[in-house]
């Protein structure tokens, strides 16, 4: 009997959808409660040409929650344990949602478009829920939806020579992590110098979702003289990065201090946020484990489709969460969260990979490109 993926009401088709089909989406997962196309091509030359070229992605499936009213600054800063003081209209964050306990509920990359108003363009997880619960009870004028936008990726070394022939200078000059709102042929959109690929990019923010085919088509003929190709989010290039995917990588049971990311916590701000006595408390007795690269030993691995144990000998010590073959770097790499003491550079430890056990080696992240220089240039 053929297996088939149903199509169902209850999982959503971006604005992107049909022209996604057309140009050769090979498959779709779930995401958001949206269907998002994982490739048209092979993951390899998808890979290349992201790194050389450009690519256009779908990537409607990052559902947007917009947080608005007189006290959204307010809201918005107690949400996450990264001061957004320093955030100026026009700028972007890359953020944590946290609970009471520390745990990472989301990783959105905020887009501050007024003094109140805020876009959170959220990971696979229901923030939208959890930003109306926290209002209900918290004293503050704010108004909390998920708005008719719906992301697209421009991304890669020629995206800029894109973004020039849709919209000029004023868009394709942006500086990294911030943000413009404008029009394309009377298609209101707002664009991000911003990306899931560690390489030059933009995201395209439609605000009118029955455009969507349109808005598609004029990206798609702009990049033309570029050799623009559809894509999917690349495993290969984030894992390369150091990119960490929500509800693969990281979930509720991880917290930011465990990631390695202490500078995007203030820990000492006289604002309050959620979770913040918990993530003192865990500052102060520190941490006892931490993710790290790992290079694989063997034949190139396929792309894991659950977590693997990683062992020191008979010792249960960590799991991988990400791995994947590199053919820039000729060689298997991953994600992997370990107790401190495995966490050193060079550590040898076992993988119990599908295909039998497999020795790795510890190293540092990210793979390429340690100071993310293609992404900000």
């Amino acid at each position: 009997m053929k297996t088939e993926l149903i199509m169902t009401p209850r999982i959503r088709k971006s604005p992107y959808f049909d022209a996604a089909l057309n140009a050769g989406a090979t498959g779709f997962s779930v995401y958001n409660k949206t269907y998002l196309p994982f490739g048209y091509d092979t993951p390899e030359n998808e890979f290349w040409a992201i790194v050389n070229d450009v690519t256009m992605w779908d990537v409607a499936a990052q559902r947007i929650v917009e947080i608005t009213g007189a006290d959204a600054f307010e809201f918005t800063n107690m949400l996450t344990p990264r001061n957004l003081g320093k955030c100026k209209v026009g700028q972007c964050r890359y953020v944590f949602i946290t609970d009471q306990n520390g745990g990472i509920l989301n990783d959105p990359v905020l887009l501050r478009l007024a003094e109140n108003h805020f876009w959170l363009s959220r990971g696979d997880g229901d923030i939208l829920m959890w930003a109306m619960g926290v209002a209900i009870n918290s004293g503050l004028d704010v108004s909390i939806c998920e708005p008719d936008v719906s992301p697209m990726q421009v991304q890669g070394p020629k995206s800029r020579g894109v973004m020039d022939a849709l919209f000029g200078s004023q868009v394709s000059d942006l500086a990294y992590y911030t943000c413009t709102e404008t029009e394309l042929d009377g298609i209101p959109v707002v664009v991000s110098r911003t990306g899931f690929s560690a390489e030059l990019g933009f995201e395209i923010y439609l605000r009118d979702g029955s455009r969507g085919t349109e808005l598609w088509d004029k990206v798609a003929a702009a990049g033309e003289p570029f050799d623009i190709v559809p894509a999917g989010p690349s495993r290969i290039r984030r894992i390369e990065a150091g990119i960490l995917d929500y509800g693969t990588d990281i979930d509720i049971s991880v917290n930011p201090l465990e990631l390695g990311m202490d500078r995007l916590l203030d820990l000492e701000s006289p604002e309050d946020f959620i979770g913040k006595t918990a993530l003192k408390n865990i500052a102060a007795v520190g941490v006892k484990r931490r993710f790290a690269g790992i290079e694989i030993s063997g034949s190139p691995v396929a792309y894991n489709e659950c977590s693997i144990p990683i062992y020191q000998g008979v010792k249960l010590v960590g799991k991988a969460t990400s791995v994947i073959y590199s053919p820039r770097l000729d060689k298997s790499i991953g994600l992997a969260i370990l107790g401190i003491p495995e966490t050193e550079i060079g550590t040898v430890l076992q993988l119990d990979a599908p295909d039998g056990m497999r020795e790795i080696t510890v190293c540092g992240l990210p793979f390429y490109d340690p100071k993310r220089e293609k992404s900000k240039k």
